[in-house]
């Protein structure tokens, strides 16, 4: 309590601080912005201007973040290209900016009410204190009621009573200030509600076109292990049989061996396709569920791998199948690349979302951005989850995938 209290009052005395020095730059900026728009020089000055303008933003969003004790995302829309004209009507166009204007011209009428608050937490704390400092501050012309409590003990202590006492209800009011002043810039400074569906459409339009290139290279893959793994042995096949009618049907020998063989090659297609359609949906995970598969991906590894999983339900096809994947391509690159010397695999699920982390003793330093990790990270983003990966040099290596599994 005496913590939030204290951030509660660094809040309001920050804001009593940077409300006139926001105030003078919004003003000051949009006076050069207004004379400068009849001018060429208009879209860089006022992109250059915004820059330092996010900046504070930002800042502020920090400070009410920090108050709410929750982080404030930035609402600002993506600029694309270098040409500073271009960029800097757009930033004209985006809702954003002029929010934030607004907010730095409020924080100084705000700042000056919340002016009242870091009185009562100060003349508070300064009757707590009154044994301390009273002593130096002798006045003998005070009248005697107010003389028995400045200037003898019992009076000074009697003071600390009383703000001990009232302590409460201006611990109240400077957090119900602070807390005001906080949600207030996040109704401005955060996107609003036509912002964050842009920006969630447009990750949806990002995320549909990783999803349409990923099925386009997996048919891809596909395509090309079936002509050259599968469809080849069935083709050698048939020539092997129809050697073999041919030399039964002139000479009439026996092909006792050509059947041999083809038999062979017909078995060597069939374990193609096998494989084949284990890297499209492992035939275990139908039969005996995320876990079960996860223990025998973990008992084919080469090192120590250990499964922890708690109480997960019943899990969407298409959820187990990723699950599944990140797991075994997280293996596979534990044992290429980490040097570790064991791995644990953590299925956890809370609020229909699936979580899985791999995490290993190795090396570290594994790439974020590398070719495997981005395919995982595609993989999970078509089921709108998220995957993040945490590799130090020196280790550990952390792979931390949400899944969402809301029927």
């Amino acid at each position: 309590m005496i913590r939030r209290g204290a951030v509660a009052l660094a809040h309001l005395l920050t804001s009593l601080v940077l409300g006139p020095a926001t105030f003078v730059w919004a003003l000051v900026t949009t006076l050069v912005s207004g004379v400068l728009s009849f001018t060429y020089l208009a879209p860089p000055a006022f992109l250059a201007a915004t820059w330092v303008t996010r900046r504070i933003a930002a800042l502020e969003r920090l400070r009410a973040g920090v108050q709410l004790r929750r982080p404030i995302e930035s609402p600002y829309d993506p600029l694309t290209g270098t040409n500073p004209w271009v960029r800097g009507r757009a930033v004209v166009r985006d809702a954003a900016t002029w929010r934030d204007l607004e907010w730095l011209l409020l924080l100084l009428p705000l700042g000056v009410a919340g002016f009242a608050g870091v009185i009562a937490g100060v003349v508070d704390l300064a009757t707590i204190l009154a044994p301390v400092w009273l002593w130096a501050v002798p006045n003998p012309y005070l009248p005697p009621v107010v003389d028995w409590l400045f200037n003898t003990g019992a009076g000074r202590f009697v003071l600390t009573a009383i703000g001990l006492a009232l302590a409460p209800v201006a611990w109240w009011l400077v957090t119900r200030v602070a807390r005001l002043q906080a949600r207030l810039a996040v109704a401005l400074l955060e996107p609003g509600p036509r912002q964050r569906l842009a920006r969630r459409a447009r990750e949806l339009a990002v995320t549909r076109r990783r999803v349409v290139d990923a099925q386009a290279a997996e048919l891809r893959r596909i395509e090309r292990d079936l002509h050259d793994g599968a469809q080849a042995r069935i083709v050698a096949a048939g020539m092997t049989l129809a050697l073999a009618d041919r030399k039964m049907r002139t000479s009439g020998q026996p092909a006792r061996e050509d059947v041999h063989i083809a038999r062979r090659q017909l078995d060597e297609a069939l374990a193609e396709l096998r494989r084949l359609v284990r890297g499209i949906h492992p035939p275990i995970l139908t039969d005996r569920g995320l876990v079960a598969a996860l223990a025998a991906l973990a008992g084919d590894a080469p090192l120590p791998v250990q499964v922890e999983a708690g109480e997960l339900g019943e899990l969407p096809p298409a959820v187990e199948s990723a699950a599944y994947f990140v797991t075994a391509e997280a293996l596979a690159n534990v044992v290429k690349h980490a040097d570790a010397g064991t791995c644990t695999v953590t299925l956890t699920r809370a609020e229909d979302v699936l979580t899985v982390e791999i995490r290993d003793d190795g090396r570290g330093g594994a790439d974020a951005s590398g070719s495997g990790l981005d395919g995982l990270r595609r993989r999970v983003e078509a089921l709108d989850g998220f995957l993040s990966v945490t590799s130090p040099v020196g280790g550990p290596t952390a792979i931390h995938t949400e899944l969402p599994c809301a029927s």
